[in-house]
């Protein structure tokens, strides 16, 4: 499942592909590094991909090849009691 990262709804397949591509509900782009698999805020230039060139608006549409849309769980962390667990961590750390 993809969700943005912005709003944290879930996107229609087929959508976050082309650059140009916004969320259907917040307007955000959807082709930037904050939904891309190899986003990592540890990592250098904030990306898993050797090749990559630095991004300096994580949240902007950006040109990059190495793209492909996070998998993300849906938002809340998951069923049962690591799930609201989670949920509980995430609200006391919120940012």
């Amino acid at each position: 499942m993809n969700f943005c990262h912005a709003c944290r709804k879930e996107v229609p397949p087929g959508r976050g592909t082309g650059r140009r591509e916004e969320c259907p509900f917040c307007s955000a782009d959807l082709h930037c590094c904050l939904n891309c698999k190899f986003y990592d805020p540890a990592a250098p230039k904030q990306c898993r991909e050797p090749m990559a060139e630095l991004v300096r608006e994580k949240a902007k549409g950006n040109f990059c090849d190495y793209f492909l849309f996070a998998e993300r769980a849906a938002p809340g962390g998951g069923e049962g009691e690591a799930g609201r667990s989670r949920a509980a961590l995430d609200d006391l750390f919120k940012k």
